[in-house]
């Protein structure tokens, strides 16, 4: 009984993989969008920007993990810095956290993957999650148009009867 069992999991296992090649699909090319292009709620924007300035909101210890009753994760210091990022279109408050801050310095051109838009007291802010990606890049040329700041447009959730 135990070698049928036994036998019929390998033909499970073995069949799937004798279907044939799976091919992965072709990765695409990000697509990169202009601060301008932003919208409330979107997620997925690739962006080239500079950075303009850095503000460090908050830089606390962790907590002493002899208080915590389950043997936690190694603790780090948790940071948050604001930053004025933009392209020749406009410009909007980036939150960079943890590791992010160390990339962050005025002059900077960065690379924002999968970057996507939270919305902090009805105000656009920019943020990279584990989903994304930070990446120094090349200096650009743009002058950063800081006239339109994305940040400073207060928006309003409106619920709308049918």
């Amino acid at each position: 009984m135990a070698t049928r069992s036994g036998s019929r999991q390998q033909a499970n296992t073995g069949g799937a993989n004798t279907t044939g090649t799976a091919a992965k699909p072709a990765m695409r090319k990000p697509v990169f969008i202009k601060v301008d292009q932003l919208k409330p709620g979107t997620t997925g924007n690739n962006l080239t920007v500079k950075i303009v300035n850095v503000n460090t909101v908050l830089s606390k210890k962790p907590r002493n993990p002899s208080s915590l009753r389950v043997p936690a994760r190694p603790q780090q210091n948790t940071r948050i810095a604001e930053c004025l990022v933009g392209d020749e279109t406009g410009s909007i408050l980036l939150t960079a956290r943890n590791d992010q801050v160390d990339l962050m310095k005025p002059d900077t051109t960065i690379i924002l993957r999968n970057a996507k838009i939270d919305m902090f007291k009805g105000s656009m802010r920019l943020a990279v999650d584990k989903w994304g990606r930070v990446e120094v890049a090349d200096p650009a040329t743009f002058v950063v148009n800081e006239e339109n700041n994305l940040s400073l447009v207060e928006y309003e959730l409106v619920n709308v009867e049918e």
